[in-house]
């Protein structure tokens, strides 16, 4: 099976470089081919790397809060770039202040976000996501 490719990255002004790595590390050792942009990462940047790299998902991480403004038309801007059904996940502290997680995430799909994820979501959460998303068995774990 081929390697599902995945662009991840901070948008935005965020600077936040440690979470991001740890999730690229997690994403490889699981099976994915990572794209990781780093931090301060525009819409238009996700996109482009996203078409370069033939990307099966994209992945914004952002934990400065302002992620609900940085991440507005994303999904519109990757139909109108040919991406249409690209799986987009958000994850992080992506809004400000202390809101209820259920009305965030109902934001965040109705924005087009396939999966939406929390601070201190364990990157594992994520992973069991993506082969959910992507129909892929996870590996069998030795006891």
């Amino acid at each position: 099976m081929d390697k599902k490719k995945l662009v991840i990255g901070v948008i935005g002004a965020d600077v936040h470089a440690v979470g991001i790595s740890i999730l690229q590390h997690a994403f490889e050792d699981a099976g994915f081919d990572v794209t990781n942009l780093g931090v301060m990462v525009s819409q238009e940047e996700y996109i482009s790397a996203a078409i370069e790299t033939g990307a099966d998902g994209i992945m914004v991480s952002s934990l400065y809060g302002h992620g609900e403004l940085d991440c507005r038309g994303l999904r519109e801007k990757c139909d109108e770039a040919g991406l249409k059904g690209i799986l987009l996940y958000v994850g992080g502290n992506i809004v400000v202040g202390k809101q209820p997680f259920d009305e965030v995430e109902k934001r965040f799909k109705a924005m087009g976000f396939d999966r939406v994820f929390g601070p201190g979501t364990a990157p594992e959460t994520t992973i069991a996501a993506l082969y959910e998303d992507f129909g892929i068995e996870a590996p069998k774990t030795a006891e």
